[in-house]
């Protein structure tokens, strides 16, 4: 059998990337296949329309930000002015002293920190048990957990009024932060990241090395489940600090939230829109510092989360 013979002929299909045209030196021809984990790169259109929709986001912030600095007259006049004036920060001052938003922003701290905390644990905590552990009635209290979330939460206003005022709670900050210490979006959202992302063989492992469930939960739950709990912390902190109903119901103005508090800035007979803009915005920048502040840790959790292997 001659050299020859062995090489591919000419047109014949081969798996191999070889160079054939050269017989006396063979040279590797990489594939235009794209390989595993090949960076793509967005082309233009995509870039524009990314700027189009970061533009239509950042336009009611901006434009808050123009309202709050300039002067009633200027706000309510057609067409609306579209660039800041020279009023921000005499704005921002009047509003924080009329609207006392200092003691207001220490209550919306406590009561949406207490709230997220909360969340997070007890929902990671049945979140769990209902994902993993086997008992019975499992299959219904998750049913009950999802029809609650089917019921309109105005239904309980009046007995969870009642409720509060019995326990001497009226007016005080315990009124807002108990009966929001878990929620069932966050149970069901647990559950069902937990039931994908918690490996059965994991927990088996935990009960033969003679660990409780608490145990396990404290040391293979809680690192598996830190992405989704992240997540179920930024969202519950900002539906609670921007939370107006349920505040404005059981606490007063001596003792209020920064939804209620902003209240105050339109209790004129005429309403000064540039100073409720103004105070709407000091209600905003906490939550856009912590978005600044945590939002890389949060996406690169979720990120983490999402890729295995």
């Amino acid at each position: 059998m001659t050299t020859e013979s062995l090489q591919p002929r000419a047109g014949a299909r081969s798996g191999t990337p070889w160079d054939t045209s050269t017989p006396s030196r063979r040279r590797f021809r990489p594939s235009l296949r794209p390989r595993a984990g090949r960076q793509h790169h967005a082309g233009p259109v995509a870039y524009v329309l990314l700027g189009l929709a970061t533009v239509f986001s950042l336009f009611p912030l901006y434009f808050t930000v123009v309202a709050a600095s300039s002067d009633n007259t200027r706000v309510t006049q057609t067409p609306p002015p579209f660039l800041p004036g020279p009023n921000l920060f005499d704005n921002l001052g009047k509003a924080w002293q009329d609207a006392a938003l200092g003691k207001a922003m220490m209550n919306s701290l406590i009561v949406a920190s207490a709230i997220a905390l909360s969340t997070v644990l007890f929902a990671t905590l049945a979140g769990f048990a209902l994902a993993k552990l086997r008992f019975r009635g499992r299959n219904i209290a998750l049913m009950l957990v999802i029809g609650t979330m089917m019921v309109p939460p105005q239904l309980g206003v009046v007995p969870l009024f009642m409720m509060m005022t019995e326990l001497g709670w009226g007016q005080q900050l315990p009124a807002v932060i108990f009966p929001t210490l878990v929620s069932a979006v966050g149970v069901f959202f647990m559950r069902q990241y937990l039931s994908e992302a918690l490996p059965d063989e994991l927990i088996e492992a935990g009960r033969v090395d003679g660990a409780h469930s608490l145990r396990i939960f404290w040391s293979i739950v809680l690192p598996i489940a830190r992405p989704p709990m992240a997540v179920l912390f930024m969202i519950t902190f900002v539906h609670a600090w921007n939370d107006f109903f349920w505040p404005f119901i059981v606490l007063d103005m001596s003792n209020p939230t920064v939804p209620v508090a902003l209240t105050q800035l339109s209790a004129g007979y005429v309403r000064d829109q540039s100073l409720i803009m103004a105070g709407a915005l000091l209600g905003t920048l906490p939550l856009l510092a912590m978005f600044i502040v945590f939002g890389r840790q949060i996406v690169g959790g979720i990120m983490q989360g999402a890729v295995k292997g």
